[in-house]
């Protein structure tokens, strides 16, 4: 048994039905997660394979979600690359800064994907005990991100630091992607489907920036691995993807925000199109969100159908105490939708 939802997304069949996974749905929202941090911690939870798993499986068995999805954090391979990495309760620190002077204490070494070997390991954990006709993504950080955190430590507010040290990108790229390549074919083999870029802080550049700066390190990748890469970026423009790179048949396709209307996303050429729900409408009272999500899905629907290749999901990662009885209501009222009413 396979999941034919997922496989028809990825090859843009139409279908009634959109598979449904949610960025971060095995998250802090989840009664499921806090237990077990509770108990082991985030960074215990990460690295040990067969509780990532644990973590990945709780919202596929409470939730009944099509896809699953390896259980880690962006900031590791930072940490890989000798960056140090702690997470506080304010958030992730790393122990220094990306400049001209610190650069050249990136680690180089050969042996410096094996530790990242627990993710890989994770997946394929998860692999074992996902059932079959259900979906599992692995992920890395998105190249902006990456740099943005290495930079400035954090990938919000207008980056100012991080486009002053543009100059250091093309060198940060040149050290960080061999092992990004050899990281993502690991979690390939040990058994994810697909591998997505996540690139929150893409929308804090250009169109012409993203497209110069970016995106040639992002095809170099997904010539790596054609047909196996999924890019999202938050805040970016369909202006953003307007680009010879998006007509070629390499990406497996994109995630998008909630910024991007129905029809921006029909107009994509590429594999699937995942996203694109307001993921703060999930906090109305119950009634008030089903308004709103119906009419989204009248939205999703017109025209004759969803766009090709639809994944269902949030604009962005599922919320922290986002309630539970309306994540399951989204699941519920996407499956049983009637676009023919």
């Amino acid at each position: 048994m396979t999941n034919i939802r997922f496989e028809n997304a990825l090859k843009r069949i139409d279908q009634k039905t959109p598979p449904i996974w949610f960025m971060r749905q095995a998250g802090r929202y989840h009664q499921h997660y806090q237990a077990l941090s509770k108990e082991h911690g985030f960074t215990k939870l990460c690295q040990t394979p067969d509780l990532a798993a644990e973590v990945a499986m709780g919202p596929i068995d409470d939730f009944d979600f099509d896809v699953s999805i390896l259980f880690s954090d962006i900031l590791f391979i930072l940490n890989a690359m000798g960056m140090g990495l702690e997470y506080t309760s304010t958030g992730p620190k790393l122990a220094w800064q990306l400049n001209k002077d610190t650069i050249s204490k990136l680690d180089k070494s050969l042996d410096v994907a094996q530790k990242l070997s627990f993710q890989a390991q994770a997946v394929r954990k998860t692999r074992a005990r996902l059932p079959d006709d259900k979906s599992l993504i692995g992920f890395n950080g998105g190249l902006w991100s990456l740099f943005t955190y290495a930079v400035e430590g954090t990938h919000k507010g207008n980056l100012i630091e991080t486009k002053k040290s543009m100059s250091l990108f093309h060198s940060f790229m040149e050290i960080l992607l061999p092992l990004y390549i050899q990281n993502t074919k690991e979690q390939l083999e040990a058994g994810a489907e697909i591998i997505m870029m996540f690139d929150t802080a893409a929308g804090e550049l250009s169109p012409a920036l993203y497209q110069s700066l970016v995106l040639p390190y992002i095809e170099e990748i997904a010539n790596h691995f054609p047909k196996k890469i999924g890019l999202y970026t938050k805040g970016t423009t369909p202006s953003h993807y307007n680009h010879p790179f998006f007509e070629k048949d390499i990406l497996a396709g994109l995630g998008v925000d909630h910024r991007w209307s129905a029809s921006d996303m029909r107009n994509l050429k590429i594999g699937f199109s995942q996203g694109n729900f307001d993921q703060s409408l999930l906090f109305l009272p119950q009634e008030e969100f089903l308004i709103h999500l119906n009419a989204y899905l009248d939205r999703m629907y017109s025209n004759g159908g969803p766009p090709k290749g639809w994944v269902s999901g949030l604009g962005h990662g599922i919320l922290p105490k986002t309630p539970e009885k309306n994540v399951a209501l989204f699941v519920k009222t996407v499956r049983e939708y009637n676009y023919e009413k």
